[in-house]
């Protein structure tokens, strides 16, 4: 999913919504990859749960589609 595609407020983590929509991908074990710069966020505890998402097997903040790719260790082309 694009970042783009993703109201501000799921980054705003005293709101609650990332969470709650997050855990329902997890409860469900479905992998989900959100694609953008994550990079330029100066709050604290947003880079805390972004670090510990890409540390998890469900849910990927990543800068690329490569990337995703690389994350979920998918071939870039399926023979």
């Amino acid at each position: 999913m694009n970042k783009v595609a993703i109201t501000e407020d799921f980054f705003k983590l005293s709101i609650c919504l990332a969470g709650e929509i997050l855990q329902k991908f997890i409860n469900y074990n479905t992998k989900l990859s959100i694609i953008g710069d994550s990079t330029c966020c100066s709050n604290n505890p947003l880079k805390d749960f972004i670090y510990r998402s890409n540390h998890d097997k469900n849910i990927f903040f990543v800068s690329t589609e490569e990337n995703e790719l690389k994350s979920w260790q998918i071939p870039d082309k399926l023979d």
